[in-house]
């Protein structure tokens, strides 16, 4: 796998581009996972870009990951999301994955939002339960893979960015508030993120609950590091899409030679999307208090 070496001038480049096309300056940044991309629906005014025809963006191969880029207004902000993601088992670099976002941070997008789709590991969720994520394990770095590894141009961002913190404290007590208005659930819990393509065994699921993790998926974590590199604040949302009994192994955020195991987790996403998209609106429309 080559390292890109993107730097300041390609993302200029790619965010001019962006912006003679939509003619947006977004807040507000939102990732969906899979099965999650109906968020987009709601956005006002528009525009739609496929990944395809943005320069350095990279399209995705994964079902239920439509690949555009949707900008335009949501609760009286000026929005971007992304409909899909790509993936590190898509046979990208780390620094191509997180490519939009450095992107989108140089148009005006200060507050990124990602969501997931995720096996829950805590036996106490249940499958459409949404959880507000607190923290992460990255594994992934752990192993060496780190999208900050390389040369470090500090007008993106520190050498060494506190992770501390990863997750903003304000927008999480605006999201708990507006789930709570709602009537929504919302648990709280460690992401952790593995590479895939591959499910899990028991034996990785029990290391995973053994370490602290309440739920598995195969993305979310680089996104959100780069995003604090920036200096952006984090918002996460896992979508749990089925409960990882002890002895058995289902679907997480990612494909499978099952195909059967990522259609559960596309079709619980169509149902929980309602939920989320209220949810997401209504943090939106709060976004200011946090």
């Amino acid at each position: 796998m080559t390292e890109e070496t993107w730097g300041w001038n390609e993302i200029e480049e790619t965010a001019s581009h962006i912006q003679r096309r939509a003619r947006r300056v977004p807040s507000v940044m939102i990732i969906t996972g899979s099965g999650l991309g109906a968020l987009a629906d709601d956005i006002e005014e528009a525009v739609s870009l496929p990944y395809a025809e943005i320069p350095r963006f990279s399209p995705t191969s994964v079902l239920g990951h439509a690949g555009e880029l949707v900008m335009g207004q949501l609760e009286g902000r000026e929005i971007a999301i992304m409909r899909g993601r790509v993936h590190f088992y898509e046979g990208y670099s780390l620094p191509r994955i997180t490519f939009p976002i450095r992107v989108l941070h140089r148009m005006g997008a200060d507050t990124l939002i990602v969501t997931n789709a995720a096996g829950g590991l805590d036996e106490s969720f249940e499958a459409g339960d949404l959880m507000l994520i607190t923290d992460h394990i990255n594994l992934v770095g752990m192993a060496g893979f780190n999208p900050l590894r390389g040369p470090n141009d500090e007008r993106l961002g520190p050498r060494f960015p506190d992770m501390s913190s990863a997750y903003d404290e304000g927008l999480r007590v605006v999201a708990l508030s507006v789930a709570q208005e709602l009537g929504i659930e919302l648990r709280q819990g460690t992401y952790v993120m593995a590479a895939g393509p591959t499910f899990e065994t028991p034996a990785d699921v029990r290391f995973l609950r053994l370490i602290g993790a309440d739920a598995v998926g195969m993305s979310t974590v680089p996104e959100v590091i780069v995003a604090r590199h920036e200096g952006m604040k984090v918002l996460g949302i896992s979508h749990v899409s089925n409960v990882i009994p002890s002895t058995h192994v289902p679907s997480i955020d990612g494909p499978n030679e099952d195909e059967g195991l990522h259609q559960e987790v596309l079709d619980s996403g169509s149902r929980v999307v309602p939920k989320l998209s209220h949810l997401i609106r209504g943090i939106i429309g709060r976004i200011h208090e946090a």
